[in-house]
């Protein structure tokens, strides 16, 4: 089992370092060159190569190989001296360019044909001279001034010039800066002395003519602001006359409505006082039929509601007793016999009530019991109770003929 396992981790290892080998990563600062892999350019011919930017493929073991170029910018440091301007001025110029291999289609074919396996510096080297031909070749065309002041347009210029050629060895050109130009026999001192001399003149005479108009202007100015002056202190007296006019216009006409205002404050008072009047007598004849009138009638439709009511629940009283009444009647007439015990059977409570009472009016302080030894003394006093009720019973019976027992225990009525 330990053998299988270290065969298994030996062979996951081996597996590893072969997927390594074969898996390329292209970083986006590179491309790789895959040679021994056919492609069909646009033109219909065929490469026995390809070209893959960033990302990640698969290298075909012992078929493809694969080599990487380098993407990045390349810095370029440019000096020429004694190249000759239009009208034969030689002038040294420097300049910085940055130089990287073209990452279009078209032209990558180009950088790989030529720069594949080669370092950067044989790279740099051959951009440099190009650069620095082109850079001769532009400057026999522009005058010294011209290249000293217009540097834009002379690094547009060289970009143009050199674009053609870095095209056909499948490098771009991002940026070219004219850093400084120069001349060894002073060609451009010699007109920077001039313009600053011409400046200085000009300045000179812009000054004395600046000074003159100024003068001028100041004398023009002194003059126009004394007239002006003289025209505002008018203007200012005829506003403070035009002021105290309107002004005493304004106070005549503000008396005026003040004594108007004062007039109608007075009216106004005396007719608020006389409608206040009025209001006060209007409250005080509505309190006296609040509190007077209203209350009485009041008070006598409540006394003819009452009276009505009581005649009402008066006759209705009388018309339910009677309706009662001629009830209970007609029930007595249909018992026959047996309405008296129905009567008693429903006041039997009472009926019980008095009897219960009547034995219970009987007060007895003191019993002395006189037994012969069997105990039938307190037996015949505990019955004289039951006795007691009886006998109540009895009378009952005789005064009304009302027989509670007999209508209680109609068994023993039958048997008597």
């Amino acid at each position: 089992m330990e053998a299988l396992a270290v065969l298994g981790a030996f062979a996951l290892i081996i597996s590893i370092v072969v997927l390594k080998r074969f898996i390329v990563i292209v970083r986006p600062n590179q491309m790789m060159v895959i040679s021994g892999r056919r492609r069909l350019l646009g033109d219909g011919s065929q490469v026995n190569y390809d070209v893959q930017p960033s990302g990640v493929f698969f290298r075909k073991p012992f078929v493809e190989r694969v080599d990487p170029m380098d993407m990045r910018n390349i810095p370029i440091d440019i000096r020429i001296t004694n190249a000759y301007s239009e009208g034969g001025i030689p002038l040294d110029v420097h300049a910085i360019a940055n130089v990287k291999v073209s990452d279009d289609r078209r032209l990558i074919n180009n950088a790989v044909e030529r720069f594949l396996g080669r370092d950067t510096d044989e790279l740099r080297q051959v951009a440099r001279e190009t650069l620095e031909g082109h850079l001769r070749g532009v400057l026999a065309t522009l005058t010294p001034e011209e290249v000293n002041e217009d540097r834009l347009k002379f690094a547009e210029a060289m970009s143009r010039e050199a674009g053609e050629d870095l095209t056909k060895l499948g490098l771009h050109l991002d940026t070219l800066k004219i850093q400084a130009v120069d001349d060894q026999v002073n060609y451009l001192a010699s007109i920077g002395r001039q313009s600053i001399a011409l400046v200085l003149r000009d300045a000179e005479v812009a000054e004395s003519v600046a000074k003159s108009e100024a003068e001028q202007k100041e004398a023009e100015a002194r003059q126009t602001g004394q007239i002006a002056n003289e025209q505002a202190a008018s203007e200012i007296l005829q506003k403070q006359n035009e002021v105290r006019r309107i002004k005493a216009e304004l106070e005549a006409r503000a008396k005026a409505e003040e004594e108007m205002t004062e007039q109608a404050a007075l009216e106004a008072r005396a007719k608020a006082e006389q409608e206040l009047q009025e209001i006060r007598k209007e409250v005080e004849q509505a309190r006296l039929v609040a509190d007077v009138i209203l209350p009485a009638e009041a008070e006598r439709e409540a006394s003819a509601l009452r009276a009505r009511g009581l005649a009402a629940e008066i006759e209705e009283s009388g018309r339910a007793l009677a309706e009662v009444l001629q009830l209970m009647t007609n029930a007595w007439l249909k018992a026959g016999d047996s309405a008296k015990d129905i009567f008693l059977i429903q006041n039997l409570e009472q009926v019980l009530s008095s009897v219960v009472g009547r034995v219970n009016a009987v007060a007895v302080d003191e019993v002395t019991l006189l037994d012969d030894g069997s105990g039938s003394s307190l037996a015949a006093y505990a019955a004289s109770y039951p006795a007691m009720v009886s006998s109540i019973l009895s009378e009952l019976h005789k005064s009304t003929g009302v027989d509670v027992v007999g209508i209680l225990s109609p068994a023993e009525k039958e048997v008597r």
